[in-house]
C-alpha cells in the first residue's frame, strides 16, 4: 500500500481495489480475531489438564477452579479462571495431519494437503479463512479486509484469489518505534506528490486504455480513487495508530508482542477489520521463550519443558483475558469473536530423549483443545470431552472444519458456498464442517 507502489507493474494497489470490490460488499458489523498458536499448545498444559491421569501422561501443572463450575483450567490461567463465564472450552478437536505447516493448512483453510511435506516447508493449495473473506467481503471503510499481526501464517497464501487478497502485514507493534507508515501521510509535501503522482498515473492510463483491446482496464479509475481516498483518509491511520490507547491499558494487555497486537486486534476489530491473525508465536525473542513446539529436542537441557512453559502461559493469559475484558467492557462481545487455537495438540505421554535429551510432547492431532469467545454465542461451557488420557474424543469429536464453519457463520459467509479456482472449477469455501450448535 506505500505510496511509492504505485507504479506500473507487478500488483499495484487499484488491482486489489478493484478486485476486492468486485466481490461485492455483502460485509456486516462482525470481525474475528484469532490467536493462532503456531507450534501446537499442549492441550494437557492448558485447558485439558487430566490431573487424575498417570504421572507421564498428565499435566506438569495443577489445575485450578474457575467461576464456570467443572471448567478446571492450568494454574497459569489465573486471569482467564476469573472471566471463564466469557469463554468456551472445546475440547474435542482433531484431524490427521501431525505436520506444522500441513496441519496448519488443515487448520486455517478447512483443507486437507494432498501432498504432506515432512519437511514443514509446505504452501497451501487453497486459500486461508482471511483470504476467503477479503474476497466473499470486499474492500470497505478505507480499511484492509485481512491483517496479520505480527506476521502472516507462512504456509498459506491466498492462490487462486490473487495476491490481491494476501493479508497485510503489520509488524510487531510492541516496537517503542512502531507504526504503520504506509497509511500515513506527512502534510504539505507528500500530500502534493500524492497528487503529482495521480495526475501522471492518469496520464499513463489513458495511454493504457488507448491499448486495452480485452478491457481488463475497465473501471481501474473507480478503484484508483478508493485507493487514493484511503491514502488521503485519517481513518486507516487512526485504527492502527495504537499510541492513542492509554498507557495503563497499553500496559495492562502486556508490553510485548503478543500483548500489544491483542490491543491493537481490538482497535482494528472496533474500527471494522473483518479479519486480524494474530501469529501467537514467541512473546519475546529469544530462546528461553520459544513456540508452542514442546516436543524433546526444542528444549535446551532437560527438564525445560515446564520451564519454557511456565514463562509462556502467563503471557497468553494476561493479554488474551485483557482482550476478552476489554471487548466486553466496550460491548464489542457480539460483534468481536475470538478464537485462541494451533495446528494441532501434543501427545499424551511426556517423552525423553534427544537431540538434547530433554523433555517434551510430540506431535498429536488426534486430540487437541480450542478456546473462543464472544460473538455473540453461548460462553461458559465445555463442548466436547477426551478419554482419561487424551489420546481421542469420547464426546462430540469436532473437526478444524466445525471451528471454520463457525467463524464464517459470524461473518456472514456461507461456508457451503464454491469459488472458482485457475481454472474456473467451483471449489467449496469448505469441503465439509458444520457450526458447531453449542455455541448457538
Amino acid at each position: 500500500m506505500q505510496i511509492g507502489a504505485l507504479a506500473l507493474g507487478g500488483i499495484t494497489l487499484p488491482d486489489v481495489m478493484k478486485l476486492r470490490a468486485s466481490a461485492g460488499n455483502l460485509q456486516q458489523d462482525t470481525s474475528v480475531i484469532m490467536l493462532y498458536q503456531h507450534g501446537g499448545a499442549s492441550q494437557f498444559e492448558t485447558w485439558d489438564m487430566k490431573p487424575d491421569a498417570p504421572s507421564e501422561i498428565r499435566s506438569q501443572f495443577g489445575s485450578i477452579k474457575t467461576v464456570v463450575p467443572g471448567m478446571d483450567i492450568c494454574e497459569h490461567f489465573p486471569l482467564q479462571a476469573k472471566i471463564a463465564d466469557k469463554i468456551t472450552l472445546i475440547r474435542s478437536l482433531n484431524h490427521d495431519v501431525s505436520i506444522h505447516s500441513d496441519g496448519g493448512i488443515v487448520a486455517l483453510t478447512g483443507k486437507r494437503p494432498g501432498k504432506l511435506d515432512p519437511s514443514s516447508q509446505s504452501k497451501s493449495e487453497h486459500p486461508d479463512f482471511g483470504h476467503v473473506t477479503s474476497k466473499m467481503l470486499g474492500f470497505s471503510r478505507g480499511l484492509p479486509p485481512y491483517v496479520a499481526l505480527p506476521r502472516h501464517p507462512y504456509m498459506t497464501q491466498p492462490t487462486y484469489l490473487g495476491l490481491h487478497h494476501d493479508s497485510f502485514v503489520v509488524g510487531d507493534p510492541s516496537k517503542t518505534n512502531f507504526n504503520v507508515g504506509q497509511l500515513r501521510l506527512n502534510v504539505g509535501r507528500d500530500a502534493k506528490q500524492l497528487v503529482n503522482r495521480r495526475n501522471l498515473l492518469a496520464q499513463v492510463d489513458k495511454l493504457r486504455k488507448e491499448l486495452d483491446v480485452n478491457g481488463e482496464l475497465e473501471g481501474v479509475d473507480e478503484f484508483r480513487r478508493l485507493a487514493y481516498q484511503m491514502l488521503s483518509s485519517s481513518a486507516a491511520a487512526t485504527a492502527f495508530d495504537i499510541t492513542q490507547e492509554p498507557e495503563d491499558l497499553r500496559r495492562k494487555y502486556g508490553l510485548n508482542t503478543w500483548g500489544q497486537s491483542c490491543l491493537l486486534a481490538r482497535r482494528l476489530a472496533e474500527a471494522g477489520v473483518p479479519v486480524i491473525n494474530i501469529y501467537c508465536n514467541t512473546p519475546k525473542t529469544g530462546d528461553e521463550y520459544t513456540n508452542w513446539d514442546d516436543h524433546p529436542g526444542n528444549a535446551q537441557r532437560p527438564g525445560h519443558f515446564a520451564k519454557y512453559m511456565r514463562l509462556r502461559l502467563p503471557y497468553l493469559d494476561q493479554c488474551l483475558s485483557a482482550l476478552i475484558g476489554d471487548l466486553y467492557d466496550r460491548g464489542l462481545d457480539e460483534k468481536v469473536l475470538v478464537v485462541v487455537v494451533g495446528e494441532f495438540g501434543r501427545t499424551p505421554k511426556m517423552r525423553y530423549g534427544p537431540p538434547n535429551n530433554s523433555y517434551g510432547r510430540d506431535h498429536w492431532p488426534q486430540a487437541y483443545s480450542a478456546l473462543v469467545s464472544g460473538g455473540g454465542y453461548r460462553m461458559g461451557q465445555v463442548i466436547g470431552a477426551t478419554n482419561r488420557h487424551g489420546e481421542h474424543p469420547v464426546e462430540r469429536p469436532l473437526t478444524p472444519q466445525d471451528l471454520l464453519a463457525t467463524v464464517y457463520h459470524h461473518l456472514g459467509i456461507n461456508h457451503e458456498k464454491t469459488i472458482p479456482d485457475y481454472f474456473g472449477r467451483p471449489i467449496h469455501i469448505l469441503p465439509s464442517g458444520k457450526v458447531i450448535r453449542e455455541l448457538l
